[in-house]
């Protein structure tokens, strides 16, 4: 008798990454402020490995390899503070404070997200039109899908962090602290700022100097979100 053909399904690209984060959700304690983080972009990552293996985008290899070049920035900030390096500014809030008891869950998740939404995603669109040899504007689509799926993230995370009624003393300077902070707007300007870094790639001095500003400015507005509370 022959041998019976094993068929496996392919490895994918988002595949390693999901796969990568859910290693650091094992490994770091429930309460460290990175592993707050990382459980709510492990959910986003695990939505679009969903939606690519469903067949749900129009173009999969773009939202591959945008979706791909996102993480690879997160995972390159959990690296170099691993390694003893400094992270972008961006992150040096979070890593910083991720063991501050002063600090609520629902301020490192979002000061995370600010971190990834405000600078990370900038930077990988334009990593990824390098890749696909495209144009910002043909990655429109896709860097909505992700932002989509980010929106919806946010507001679940919102609701299942937010201290409960019991908890003024606690949710009355949260939710001060928080409510000026939109994941819509944040979307908004780093699409902007990824037009503008594609826009001055044959400029590299001013490129640089653009993203290390954007790295600061998204920095300090973690930093803010960071502010350690009262008990």
């Amino acid at each position: 008798m022959g041998q019976l053909a094993h068929f496996t399904t392919p490895v994918t690209p988002v595949d390693k990454v999901v796969s990568r984060l859910r290693a650091l959700d094992e490994e770091l304690p429930a309460r460290d402020g990175i592993a707050v983080f990382n459980r709510v972009y492990l959910a986003v990552t695990e939505a679009v490995d969903r939606s690519v293996d469903a067949g749900r985008f129009t173009d999969a290899r773009a939202m591959i390899t945008l979706d791909v070049r996102f993480a690879e920035r997160y995972l390159a900030a959990v690296d170099a503070a691993a390694n003893g390096r400094r992270p972008p500014a961006c992150w040096r809030p979070l890593f910083q404070l991720r063991r501050h008891p002063g600090v609520r869950p629902l301020q490192f998740a979002l000061s995370g997200i600010n971190a990834h939404i405000g600078h990370d995603l900038a930077l990988a669109v334009v990593d990824a039109c390098r890749t696909l040899d495209c144009e910002p504007a043909e990655l429109e689509d896709e860097f909505d899908r992700v932002g989509d799926l980010l929106v919806s993230l946010e507001e679940r995370v919102r609701e299942e962090l937010m201290p409960g009624p019991d908890l003024f003393q606690i949710a009355d300077p949260l939710t001060h602290l928080l409510g000026s902070w939109s994941l819509e707007r944040a979307r908004e300007a780093t699409w902007t700022a990824a037009r503008a870094l594609w826009a001055l790639r044959g400029l590299p001095d001013v490129a640089e100097e653009f993203t290390e500003r954007l790295d600061a400015a998204v920095g300090l507005a973690g930093r803010m979100m960071l502010t350690p509370l009262p008990d």
